[in-house]
């Protein structure tokens, strides 16, 4: 930010107006490199399911659905599973009425 500007280098840039074209396209925004389980824990997880639940529906053990959490939660670099859940909703996997 310089003189209350903010001002972005090219590649960010084109990340940042591809990402909002999408948004006005009604499309999702893609999720980095999330594999199709990782996706599948994501939205449960957004949609409130505990990690028994979780386990139970896809047929994994407890252990395994936290596994899967802590990983997404590293791999996008967000701390809580709060933060989690507005991910979930910003890039469409789940929406605010599910």
């Amino acid at each position: 930010m310089l003189a209350g500007r903010v001002y972005l280098s090219p590649a960010v840039s084109q990340d940042v107006i591809g990402a909002y074209v999408h948004t006005l396209r009604g499309e999702r925004a893609a999720e980095p490199g999330l594999s199709p389980r990782q996706r599948e824990v994501l939205q449960l997880v957004a949609q409130g399911h505990s990690t028994k639940e979780i386990a139970r529906l896809l047929g994994l053990s407890a252990k395994t659905v936290e596994t899967h959490r802590s990983r997404l939660m590293q791999q996008l670099g967000i701390h809580e599973v709060t933060a989690l859940v507005r991910y979930a909703l910003r890039t469409g996997l789940v929406r605010a009425d599910h």
